[in-house]
């Protein structure tokens, strides 16, 4: 299962990762429309647990043949129980949006950090 793996120790809090994620999918640079918190060089990323998927009453979250766990924004019904349940804090709500937002392991963060903080990962 693919997922990012991330070593902050080498993190020195530049913040090319959070940036190129809120540009990928939301087309524009905010910090805080990132799937990847960067806060005194701590990185918050989903680690594809699933833990999320068992509190969702109306199993929009699912993983998918890659392992990797997605919303589904058409039946998310944004009671955002899974952002409060998220045990690595990495469900990310922004008040622009009515569903919650996560990590899905695409890796253009882990192209750009200059320190390979963050890295794509196989997890058995």
């Amino acid at each position: 299962m693919k997922h990012l793996a991330k070593n902050e120790s080498l993190c020195i809090g530049c913040g090319e990762c959070e940036d190129v994620c809120s540009k990928t999918y939301f087309k524009e640079i905010n910090k805080e429309k990132s799937s990847i918190q960067v806060n005194d060089k701590k990185i918050t990323v989903c680690s594809q647990c699933g833990e999320c998927m068992d509190v969702c009453s109306v199993a929009a979250i699912s993983r998918d043949k890659n392992g990797v766990v997605r919303i589904n924004k058409k039946i998310c019904v944004g009671c955002f129980m899974c952002v409060g349940f998220c045990p690595e804090l990495a469900m990310i709500m922004h008040g622009d949006l009515l569903e919650p937002f996560k990590c899905i392991a695409c890796g253009q963060c882990a192209k750009i950090c200059p320190t390979h903080a963050i890295v794509i990962s196989e997890k058995a």
